[in-house]
This record gives C-alpha cells, structure tokens and sequence, in this order.
C-alpha cells in the first residue's frame, strides 16, 4: 500500500520525475488562479453583480472576520497569506472526493513547505511593524538563558503543524482504503462525506494557526503602543 502521493509517479524521464504531489499541487494552483482570474476581471461596484463575485466577497469577508477576531487589529496586511494558505488547503482537500485525486496534502513535503511558509511569514509580518531590536527580544526573556529553548520552540512548532496536516489527511486516506477494501460498495459515500469534512475542519485549524503565531509576534507591539500611549495621557492630565 503506498502512504503518500510522492510515491505515486506519473513520469519518468530518467533524470527526473514527476509524481502525484507535484501534478496535483500545480493543478490547484492553476485552478486557483484561474478561477481568481475569470471572477475578478469584470468586478462589479453597483448593487447587481454577479453570483460568483458574491460568493468570492463572502470568502473574502468571512476570512478578514477571522483575522480580525485572532489579532485584533486590520486585517488587511494578511489577508494575502492567510486567505491563499485557507484555499489551497480547502481546495486540495475537497478534491480528494474526485476519483483518482490523490490530495497533496497527504505528502509530508507538501505540509512541510506551507509550515514553511508561517515560519518565515511569522518575523517577516513581525518586522513590519516592530524594530528588529523589540523583535528579538522576546527570545532571551525571562532570561537570556531561555534564547535556545525560544528557538527551540519556533522550530517545533513549525515541526508539529507540518505533522499535524499530514497525520490527518494521510490517516484519512489510509482508513478509507483498508475500509473499502473490507466492505467494498457499502460506505464509500459515507467515507467520502467524512473525508469532505475532516479537509474543511484541516484548512481552517491550519489557517487559524498561522494566525496565532503571526498574532504572537505583533501582540509585543500592540502593548508597547498602549503603554506609550498611557505615558503621553498621564503627562497631558499633568499638564
């Protein structure tokens, strides 16, 4: 039984090949970009507009509704990243319903490069609005003693949210399969629903994630901002 799309090759041209991670990857990306490129090419600011810009307006909202409850500031500056991380992982998942379709989040190279992708986006995203200096900081405190075990921290976690993606995506594969090989045309639309569901559920947990850590980063200078701003109060009210 093969446990992942990599092991699933397409081609091979001798000095290279091309599996099921890699085909399927690229094909969300052009179905994603495709799609993005058809609804947003004729976009509408009058009060009838079409039903596809409605719905992309209702993603659009419901995932800046979810950034500002988790950071408590505007979503915009992530909206980016965080909305395209949300549908690749919800688009790559509910596809698995389509026969043949193997998910490329079911490889653990796949789910390693988006843990990536929050891993830098964490002190790129922090940066942007604190100096390098404030940033550091939070890695020697309590204590500068605690600088390996903060960068210790960062990596595991990066480590666990790539896991945590694979394990439920490939354990859900590999469930249905022993399954429906024991009790073939009984539940594979049952399984197919659970499937649906556990993608859905994997996208948003993964998505809200990044949230956090990206919140983490921002949360020193949104403290900093009030105590400054405490400061400035007092000595107008002594003024």
């Amino acid at each position: 039984m093969k446990l992942s799309p990599d092991q699933y090759i397409l081609f091979d041209w001798g000095w290279g090949r091309l599996n099921s991670t890699i085909c399927f990857t690229w094909l969300i990306i052009v179905l994603l970009a495709g799609t993005a490129r058809l609804i947003t090419r004729n976009l509408s600011t009058s009060a009838t507009m079409s039903g596809s810009q409605n719905l992309l307006e209702v993603v659009v909202s419901f995932i800046s509704s979810q950034i500002r409850e988790t950071i408590h500031r505007d979503p915009a500056p992530l909206l980016p990243f965080v909305g395209t991380l949300f549908l690749f992982i919800f688009v790559a998942n509910v596809l698995a319903i389509i026969p043949f379709y193997i998910p490329p989040t079911a490889s653990l190279s796949t789910t390693t490069a988006l843990a990536l992708c929050v891993f830098l986006a964490v002190p790129f995203f922090g940066l942007s609005s604190r100096s390098m200096k404030s940033y550091l900081s939070d890695y020697i405190k309590p204590t500068i003693f605690m600088f390996p075990f903060n960068i210790l921290g960062e990596i595991s976690r990066t480590f666990a949210l790539a896991v945590r993606l694979y394990g439920n995506m490939m354990s859900g594969s590999v469930l249905g399969l022993v399954i429906l090989s024991v009790i073939p045309f009984i539940f594979p639309v049952l399984l197919q629903l659970l499937g649906l569901l556990t993608g859905v559920i994997q996208a948003y947990i993964f998505a809200i994630l990044a949230m956090v850590y990206i919140a983490a980063a921002l949360k020193k200078e949104d403290r900093e901002g009030k105590e400054v701003k405490k400061v400035e109060e007092i000595k107008n009210l002594k003024n």
